[in-house]
């Protein structure tokens, strides 16, 4: 492990590259996910105490791999860093890329314009890794508002960062999660029919 957790509330930053070491005061209880640790003391490198992790001396001279060269682009005409597609049994909102401020406003108009009629949503994760307060708070704004119209929000392929911030926020009983679309859709066709059989009684 590259952040080693201390007791009284401390952790130890390795330096991967050049070993140096730095004690900051953990800010999160879950010892798997450090990034707000390893982000407020200036280094650069995983969200997960595995590593790897950069000082920030190491960070200023060695780039970061590029995580936005690995996401597909956005297909045509299709607003910039989000997809949308209907199916027969639901709506479903695909972002492009990770979530964070700079995207949470595109996909929020996604979110709120698929929630709002009042049909089942899925969120399709897959080309996500990571996820910030801001998108976090989007997603659970976002749920909230489709159990008012009636519908539902779901999350398929979410990462493994995407899930443990989830768990670490008591989110992850909120959120049904599937591996891919089609078992979200079998889910929701379940669902429904349980609640028409539910209905005829």
């Amino acid at each position: 492990m590259t952040v080693v957790p201390r007791t009284a509330g401390t952790a130890v930053l390795i330096c991967d590259r050049c070993g140096t070491q730095d004690q900051a005061a953990a800010a999160t209880s879950d010892n798997d996910v450090v990034w707000p640790l390893v982000a407020s003391a200036g280094w650069t490198g995983s969200p997960f105490a595995t590593g790897p992790h950069s000082c920030p001396h190491c960070g200023d001279v060695v780039p970061e791999p590029a995580v936005a060269a690995q996401q597909p682009p956005p297909a045509p005409g299709a607003s910039y860093g989000i997809q949308v597609h209907e199916d027969i049994d639901a709506i479903v909102v695909t972002p492009l890329m990770d979530i964070d401020a700079d995207v949470a406003e595109t996909l929020r108009d996604g979110l709120t314009a698929a929630v709002n009629t009042g049909r089942h949503v899925v969120l399709d994760l897959h080309a996500v890794h990571l996820i910030d307060s801001a998108g976090l708070g989007l997603l659970v704004r976002a749920h909230q508002q489709a159990k008012r119209r009636g519908g539902s929000l779901c999350l398929v392929a979410p990462s493994r960062y995407v899930l443990t911030v989830l768990h670490t926020m008591r989110l992850d009983t909120v959120f049904a999660a599937y591996p891919d679309e089609e078992a979200a859709f079998c889910a929701l066709r379940l669902d429904a029919g349980r609640a028409s059989a539910h209905g005829a009684e």
